[in-house]
């Protein structure tokens, strides 16, 4: 499977009652349509997985690939805590309709998560698993990196496809380019403020919460980059770095859901205890759009 280009990480609508609202998450959808996106990820950190019922988390897959062209591939998000539980999701993932499993590091026994343990973990889903496996590695949520040499590791299994690394060190995403090689293993930058640079050292796409938003702006600059368009692509970069901000450190999913209102898409409410920005928060958020000419 070919990873190449932008996959928007979804959020999930919610009513104002907090249950999913699936006729919105079908009404985004449609709007994404007319993106040139390489395909969609659901159950991410962005979609507010750890939020979800079982249950829910299986039909906003089927909602969602039933509403997606079959040329777009859908990742869905099916890590857990443990091995026996990752690897029964993920094959409700795999009959529900996704393509690819995108499975998360457990981290509540953070201290004991060594190179070796996360190895085995993904060596026994992966084997199980119908569909490929994508690692993810998300620090900020988890508190735990994947280790570089159990990185290095897994890129051997044939079932593993590559990893979205959400921690923003290009250091390592180099490193991780260079030494995967000789493998059929494919990184994916996790955000949109580290695209240009991790394209220009080999990337083969990104998965960004801001593609929900500027979505189109993030497919030209994917389409720049791969086109040599290095002075064009390093402006548009520029102009993304703010707003990404914004939408992922600063406000984090709030904020994302009050910018795509902005832009015509249906953001809606946070599940509790994620608390809606306040006036000022709001206005914060604002000026990260507009004074980069998005608003």
């Amino acid at each position: 499977l070919d990873l190449r280009g932008i996959f928007p990480p979804l959020t999930t609508p919610f009513s104002p009652t907090q249950e999913v609202d699936y006729a919105r998450l079908e009404e985004n959808m449609r709007r994404y349509a007319s993106i040139p996106f390489r395909g969609l990820v659901v159950l991410g950190s962005n979609g507010e997985y750890p939020y979800l019922a079982p249950r829910e988390r299986l039909e906003v897959v089927s909602c969602v690939r039933r509403a997606l062209p079959r040329e777009r591939l859908l990742l869905a998000g099916s890590g857990c805590e443990s091995t026996q539980a990752t690897i029964e999701l993920t094959v409700s993932m795999a009959e529900a309709g996704a393509d690819v499993a995108l499975v998360v590091t457990p981290c509540y026994y953070r201290g004991a998560m060594t190179s070796a343990a996360l190895v085995q973990h993904y060596t026994e889903v992966a084997d199980a698993s119908p569909i490929p496996v994508v690692l993810y590695s998300v620090p900020a949520n988890t508190g735990l990196d994947l280790p570089l040499e159990a990185v290095l590791a897994l890129a051997q299994h044939p079932n593993i496809l590559g990893i979205k690394d959400s921690g923003g060190d290009i250091t390592r995403m180099g490193l991780m380019v260079h030494k995967t090689q000789q493998e059929d293993f494919q990184v994916l930058a996790g955000s949109a403020g580290f695209l240009l640079a991790s394209y220009a050292l080999g990337a083969s796409g990104g998965v960004c919460a801001l593609a929900n938003v500027l979505g189109a702006p993030l497919c030209q600059l994917d389409r720049l980059c791969r086109e040599g368009r290095w002075q064009e692509a390093r402006d548009l970069q520029h102009r993304l770095i703010e707003p990404n901000v914004a939408v992922t450190r600063r406000f984090g999913i709030p904020g994302l859901k009050k910018a795509m209102e902005w832009f015509g898409y249906y953001g809606g409410p946070c599940r509790a205890p994620l608390a809606p920005l306040s006036a000022p928060q709001v206005e914060e958020l604002r000026g990260a759009f507009s004074t980069n000419g998005w608003l």
